[in-house]
């Protein structure tokens, strides 16, 4: 294979450009071209397609977002558009594209495959819902970012003694609240994958305020299956304590990625790339104890994420 694009979709996630950068150089170091597609599917269906060079991708490794920039594209589910996807790679000579994204992404590189083109598929996604690999791009650094809001968060908590419900990202995937939640010692963990039980929550509060701590915290996904102000109206009629919502929103994608997040894009780009290389069908690069692997993109779809049970009971017992 000796031309390949290379296309960030959906969600943004801090890493993307370290996973770009990577695609590129070691694309250019096996004699391959690369060509970056901007706007994903979008772009790719108008043909918004420049080959890059090395220094296209200099001074990005830091950088959050993507230089590429991405979209969420309706077109592309539709069978008509697909068939213009491929047609159009097949214009630009485009053998293989890597995907850098969510299963969102991953479907479309599937339906795209069928046609084919071979697709690498990238983890990128901060919510780190891919059933098939442990991380993906961007987790880490989301993470750590709502970890360091934790930690503003409990000092204005403490000196007005009251809850905060803090509400981060997390529509199917509860690891961003899990992760965080416990390692900001928070006294209320609520994901998607556990059924709300609002009276054992009450009970969590009164048992933190009968203890004398000065206030509570609690980490909710935004796929929990109720509202976030509608929580805290009930606690502050439960507890007759004051409680408050914080929704940091999209300051959770943004930001410097941090280290794994970098390292993690490198190598699992270059390892898409040299799949490319070796006419590899269709896979899913990602992470597993460790070390790098690839599975079968169809498969990669269809495997369910994991609930870490015992990392959430573990959380529930250090509250």
């Amino acid at each position: 294979m000796k031309r390949i694009g290379v296309l960030t979709s959906g969600g943004d996630a801090p890493g993307m450009n370290a996973a770009i950068r990577a695609v590129v150089r070691q694309g250019i170091a096996l004699g391959m071209e690369v060509y970056g597609i901007r706007r994903g599917y979008e772009g790719l269906l108008d043909g918004d397609i420049e080959e890059l060079k090395s220094h296209s991708v200099g001074d990005i490794l830091q950088r959050g977002g993507t230089i590429l920039r991405t979209a969420r594209s309706k077109r592309f589910h539709e069978e008509e558009w697909i068939d213009h996807a491929a047609k159009m790679c097949q214009t630009f000579g485009i053998e293989g594209v890597v995907v850098i994204g969510g299963e969102g992404s991953f479907k479309g590189g599937y339906e795209l495959s069928k046609r084919g083109i071979t697709v690498m598929g990238v983890p990128g996604t901060i919510d780190n819902d891919l059933g098939y690999t442990d991380f993906s791009i961007g987790f880490d650094t989301a993470a750590n970012t709502i970890l360091g809001l934790i930690t503003n968060i409990r000092d204005t908590s403490s000196s007005h003694e009251r809850t905060t419900i803090i509400e981060v990202m997390g529509r199917h995937c509860g690891d961003l609240a899990l992760y965080t939640g416990l390692s900001g010692g928070a006294d209320v963990i609520l994901v998607p994958e556990v059924p709300v039980d609002i009276n054992e929550v009450c009970r969590k509060v009164l048992k933190g305020q009968r203890s004398g701590k000065a206030h509570s915290l609690i980490l909710m996904a935004e796929g929990v299956d109720m509202d976030s102000a509608e929580l805290a109206k009930i606690l502050e009629d439960m507890t007759a304590r004051e409680a408050r919502t914080v929704v940091p929103g999209y300051i959770q994608r943004g930001g410097s990625p941090s280290e794994k997040d970098r390292r993690l894009a490198s190598l699992t780009a270059a390892k898409a790339v040299r799949l490319l290389y070796d006419d590899t069908p269709s896979r899913a690069v990602g992470v597993q104890e460790g070390e790098v692997v690839s599975v079968d993109l169809g498969e990669a779809i269809l495997m369910k994420r994991e609930f870490k049970k015992s990392m959430y009971e573990l959380a529930e017992v250090l509250a």
